[in-house]
């Protein structure tokens, strides 16, 4: 009970500094206030229709990143070594299990620490001339400059 109070802190404090210092895409979805599915989908949908409007051509690409962020996730071997979970339900408990990969179901910190990860991508692709939109652990990326709103 304890560490996940502790977690929720980092996690306000570490998402409270990626805001006021702007280090986080505003094309990431998910894990995010204001930041849904729904704005997500509104956002592609919008683009594509602007696109044709103008009789551009479109075409999608679609990563699916959760290979890649399990890699990442390696890379914060540290704070996840030396974990263990159990289920509790109806006041039974079964047995303590370690946690031998990935982030433990119900992580404070994994979409914090996820959404860190998807700003190099994004900042990436962009970089490469093309523009994208990621949800998730799922990234859609296109070959035209999205117009501004």
């Amino acid at each position: 009970m304890l560490s996940k109070l502790l977690e929720r802190l980092v996690a306000r404090q570490l998402v409270d500094y990626l805001n006021e210092s702007r280090l986080l895409p505003d094309l990431q979805s998910a894990y995010r206030a204001k930041h849904s599915t729904e704005t997500a989908v509104t956002k592609v949908l919008s683009v594509i229709l602007l696109a044709l409007d103008h009789g551009d051509l479109t075409m999608l690409t679609l990563l699916d990143l959760s290979d890649v962020v399990r890699r990442a996730w390696n890379w914060l071997k540290s704070y996840l070594t030396g974990l263990s979970q159990f289920v509790r339900f109806n006041g039974e408990v079964s047995a303590i299990t370690p946690v031998t990969c990935g982030v433990p179901q119900g992580s404070v910190l994994r979409p914090v620490l996820f959404l860190l990860y998807a700003a190099g991508v994004i900042k990436l692709v962009q970089e490469c001339g093309l523009s994208a939109h990621a949800y998730s652990d799922d990234l859609l990326v296109y070959p035209w400059a999205v117009p501004q709103y």
